[in-house]
């Protein structure tokens, strides 16, 4: 590759706020305060000479935006530096991170373990896309670890899953999991979006891969799209570079950029955010219309242990469930004022999702109900409002279901 997006920052001593205002810039001749914006598509060589040195790799510079551009690998050092990472490569969407993280590395004859509570464009994958190119798999419940144990096979090479689990924010023990993928010759795949690279980190846990949808909380303002992939040099190299240099599934310069901006307020954003998820949680946990709250910061979370061992605090989310299934909960989106009825999350502002009905509508109720996802399940992404003005739009919505 022309430009490498391994660590070589002098910042990595510094804590992840600084880091994520200062890491991985690269400043023109103009030494601009801000990072200027690179809207090219190519690049050009002051000769024919160099132009092949580039190509061969032994001239450093960039080549071509589907695979080489200032915006992109800024956005991709800040990164590598707030994740610990040794290398990564952006993506157009998170969904073409988790795709290209999976299946580049695989080929026909491979299996992978993946566990069953993950968003529903992820089973997407597994479940339907793999098999398309012979390879396998097998869902398990990611809390239970003997189901990890026993599903691995001799061709197992790939593990994945999330954690907090979308939409039930089920807490998975990355550490021991890693531990069983490894023993088996495979690789531990982590989508952290739910957690955010502020409040855990896989790759110390044990992961060999994170997975992000930049869309959420690192853009955070519903602005752009993006994805990206951290993990080892050797992984990148070996996997990930040529994949997205020959079949383009790139991140654009713009929305690199934007990323850019929206990492520099990431930890006072995900901070704020978590904080109020925390009280709407506290404040909802005894309410009379609802059967079941869920938050991985509350000591009446099923993993609360394992949530305050491996996540240095609880997330931005919370699910619960009205009671009175479908139309109840329906009548409580539809009274909400401020929050916005959406299929996002992390953003700054605050939306509302019923899962059963988009993200996971595909799966059959017999596998939404397995997940605990039911008619009446809802996800709530704290934005960046007031907190108590939160609270009392959803305790009047309440009242409507």
């Amino acid at each position: 590759m022309a430009v490498s997006t391994s660590s070589t920052s002098t910042t990595a001593h510094y804590r992840p706020e600084t880091r994520l205002v200062h890491s991985g810039s690269l400043r023109s001749q103009f030494a601009e305060t801000s990072e200027a914006l690179f809207l090219t598509q190519g690049f050009v060589y002051d000769s024919a000479e160099q132009c092949e040195a580039r190509f061969k790799g032994e001239d450093p510079g960039f080549l071509y935006s589907r695979f080489s551009n200032p915006n992109v690998t800024m956005f991709e050092r800040r990164m590598i530096e707030l994740e610990g990472a040794e290398a990564a490569r952006a993506t157009a969407t998170g969904m073409a991170a988790v795709t290209t993280a999976i299946l580049a590395p695989l080929r026909a004859g491979d299996h992978v373990v993946a566990a069953k509570a993950m968003f529903g464009s992820c089973r997407y994958v597994v479940e339907d896309l793999l098999p398309r190119y012979g390879i396998s798999s097998t869902l398990v419940d990611g809390l239970d670890i003997d189901q990890w144990k026993q599903a691995m096979r001799p061709n197992t090479r790939t593990c994945f899953l999330e954690s907090p689990t979308n939409p039930t924010l089920d807490v998975l023990d990355i550490g021991a999991i890693a531990e069983i993928a490894h023993a088996g010759g495979a690789r531990l795949i982590v989508d952290n979006v739910f957690a955010t690279p502020i409040w855990q980190s896989p790759l110390q846990l044990g992961a060999d891969v994170v997975v992000y949808s930049a869309t959420k909380h690192i853009d955070g303002q519903g602005r752009c799209l993006g994805g990206i992939i951290l993990a080892s040099e050797a992984f990148i190299a070996e996997h990930i570079h040529t994949f997205v240099r020959q079949t383009g599934p790139s991140m654009s310069p713009f929305n690199a950029w934007i990323l850019l901006k929206g990492l520099e307020t990431l930890a006072v954003r995900v901070r704020a955010q978590t904080e109020t998820a925390a009280a709407i949680a506290e404040a909802l946990a005894r309410h009379p219309k609802i059967a079941r709250l869920i938050y991985p910061g509350r000591a009446d979370h099923p993993q609360a242990a394992l949530a305050k061992k491996q996540m240095r605090a609880g997330s931005t989310l919370v699910g619960f469930e009205v009671k009175g299934g479908k139309p109840a909960a329906f009548r409580a989106l539809n009274a909400l004022k401020l929050a916005r009825i959406s299929n996002n999350l992390g953003d700054a502002k605050s939306l509302v999702t019923h899962p059963a009905t988009t993200t996971h509508q595909r799966l059959s109720p017999q596998a939404r109900a397995e997940l605990g996802i039911s008619e009446g399940f809802i996800r709530f992404s704290a934005g960046l409002e007031h907190r108590d003005d939160l609270i009392e739009d959803l305790q009047r919505a309440l009242e409507k279901a």
